[in-house]
């Protein structure tokens, strides 16, 4: 389980817009934060995901962030939703079975360039 992940962005407004659209589908909500510093994302079970203004352009380091979701469902509708947020993609929803049997992802570079995930890794059960 994640607690929490921070990365630093070039333009906090930006990144604040395009992770409140991005992360909508999957329920995760803006939970606080503070104006041209930080801005922290609820992610469920008490993890967050952060974002935070950097001192250095362009960041130091780059982050790949994974976020676990319920089903193959959420992962296309993130995809979308981060495209139409402006993302880059870098892998759209799929099977990757090179991972895992049941894992299906997809994969955008957000504002910063930061290779975002999102992925489901359940059996499907019959209908």
């Amino acid at each position: 389980m994640i607690d929490h992940i921070t990365i630093a962005v070039s333009d906090l407004q930006t990144s604040k817009l395009f992770y409140e659209r991005a992360l909508e589908p999957l329920g995760y909500r803006l939970s606080f934060g503070k104006e041209g510093v930080f801005w922290a994302f609820d992610v469920g079970d008490g993890a967050l995901f952060e974002i935070q203004i950097s001192d250095s352009k362009p960041p130091l380091t780059h982050l790949h962030v994974a976020f676990r979701v319920n089903s193959k469902a959420e992962v296309d509708a993130f995809y979308r939703a981060a495209l139409d947020a402006d993302a880059t993609d870098n892998g759209a929803p799929g099977p990757r079975p090179e991972y895992a049997a049941n894992y299906y992802a997809c994969f955008v570079l957000d504002p910063d360039g930061y290779n975002i995930e999102a992925m489901v890794n359940e059996p499907v059960t019959p209908a």
